[in-house]
């Protein structure tokens, strides 16, 4: 693709997205004359990525002398095609809160995201800042200002999804759901028995796994167990509700030689929300929520 920018037809999703996140991401460039607070980097893992795939992006923030903060601040993260407009964000809370950091410090810490399956491919522009929840307040940092308190971080080239492995949610999964105030954020629950499938990459891989469980409702621990032609290759518990990535290496033999390839899910507790004591009417056997599963070639 080189370093052109193509510009694909927006899902109603995504463009839905833009609209609820568009916050002027393309400002002027006056000069900031407040001394900075820290210096921001962020680094990511490759360069070069396929939409839907995970990156790891590192994020450093070093201190500066006499730096004091009032509250905590979160940290911007934007995501910018090729004409400054904003795709998406991976706006967070660090896991030092900002009122713990203190002069001189550096502060690192790393976080994997998947990208977006956005209607872009091409160059796009990582930017940083720090802003106060539910105000406008944002704080001086050094670094390349494109307006607004916010800064040139890295560079990363969007590739078109079909560059890289395709997972297909197959048997055994509930319909796709949607956060009803981010339609980018989406999920499917498994049954107790659920399957995956991808063309074979011929190569050592790594199979992501995004995941999160309610195993209160499930009367205990959820035990996954991944399999691969009858063998089992890799078991988790999910024991909390909270977020995770779960990385299962796979040799290229255990793959096999047949063009397409199924991974089972397998869980020992499921749960139904209409009978776990609570409101719900959701008659669903239900195990766990998987946000994302990708296969990496190495």
């Amino acid at each position: 693709m080189g370093g052109a920018a193509v510009r694909l037809r927006p899902t109603a999703a995504m463009a839905m997205v833009v609209a609820m996140a568009v916050a002027g991401a393309a400002c002027d460039r006056k000069a900031d004359d407040a001394p900075a607070v820290a210096k921001a980097g962020v680094t990511l893992n490759r360069a070069r990525a396929p939409l839907g795939s995970p990156i790891e992006i590192k994020y450093r923030f070093e201190v500066a002398q006499g730096a004091a903060f009032r509250q905590d601040y979160r940290v911007l993260v934007h995501f910018l095609d090729a004409d400054e407009e904003l795709m998406w964000t991976d706006d967070h809370t660090p896991p030092v809160p900002t009122s713990q950091w203190k002069p001189g410090q550096v502060v690192e810490y790393v976080r994997t995201m998947f990208i977006p399956v956005y209607p872009y491919v091409g160059q796009a522009t990582v930017t940083v800042g720090l802003y106060a929840g539910g105000t406008s307040e944002r704080l001086p940092l050094s670094g390349e200002l494109l307006g607004q308190r916010e800064y040139k971080a890295a560079v990363l080239e969007l590739l078109p999804q079909h560059d890289g492995v395709l997972v297909v949610f197959k048997d055994g999964w509930h319909p796709a759901e949607a956060a009803p105030d981010n339609p980018a954020l989406e999920w499917q629950w498994t049954k107790r028995e659920s399957t995956l499938s991808f063309r074979n990459p011929r190569q050592n891989a790594t199979l992501f796994l995004h995941f999160d469980g309610q195993p209160a409702l499930a009367g205990g621990p959820q035990t996954v167990t991944v399999s691969l032609h009858g063998e089992t290759i890799d078991t988790f518990q999910v024991a909390g509700t909270q977020q995770d990535i779960r990385r299962i290496p796979i040799k290229a033999a255990q793959f096999g030689a047949d063009d397409l390839v199924e991974i089972r899910l397998g869980l020992d507790r499921t749960f139904v929300p209409a009978l776990a004591g609570g409101e719900s009417r959701d008659p669903r056997d239900l195990g766990i929520r998987v946000y994302h599963a990708y296969v990496e070639p190495q």
